[in-house]
């Protein structure tokens, strides 16, 4: 008996376990558009709720321009969440096969620009992406190298850096 509890502890705790942050259905994120309208951009964005056989998802898109040097439109969760037990973020997303990224800001996020940053290339078809949290890289010198998981402030799925049109899909976010 003791050895059968003792695996299934051994199991319990090398599998690991998640949070979801947001998954459309039950639990929601509180979700907020922004654009680079905010310093004189050009670029549009929009973010939808739909529904397909393949069930809800949401939808940011728009023209990203980087005319008036703007270049970015982004869907942002305010999550003010302490993240330091868990190893990373899993997305369920797709698009139209351009490249897309998760910003999150800490405190260490001085000024509006900075904050740790991953890439990620869409598909059209559904796909799990897994990122470390040591994966993202920070954008100014002056922040610390590794972002602090304790205290995650907002996270965003964005579109940046050159003229496209941009559509991806989110089905689901989670830590793991």
């Amino acid at each position: 008996m003791n050895k059968f509890i003792i695996t299934v502890l051994f199991l319990t705790s090398t599998q690991g376990f998640s949070m979801i942050i947001d998954n459309v259905d039950d639990v929601r994120a509180d979700w907020r558009i922004n654009s680079d309208r905010v310093m004189g951009g050009v670029s549009d964005v929009y973010f939808n709720e739909l529904e397909d056989e393949s069930g809800s998802f949401y939808r940011l898109s728009g023209d990203v321009r980087t005319a008036n040097n703007g270049g970015f439109i982004q869907s942002l969760m305010v999550l003010n969440k302490d993240f330091k037990k868990y190893k990373g973020i899993r997305l369920k997303v797709r698009g139209n096969g351009e490249k897309y990224l998760i910003w999150i800001r800490t405190p260490a996020a001085r000024f509006p620009w900075d904050r740790y940053s991953y890439e990620f290339l869409t598909k059209s078809d559904w796909s799990e992406i897994e990122v470390p949290f040591s994966d993202f890289q920070k954008t100014a010198f002056y922040m610390p190298r590794s972002l602090n998981q304790s205290k995650v402030r907002t996270m965003a799925i964005a579109a940046y850096g050159k003229d496209f049109f941009a559509e991806v899909d989110i089905a689901k976010i989670e830590l793991y």
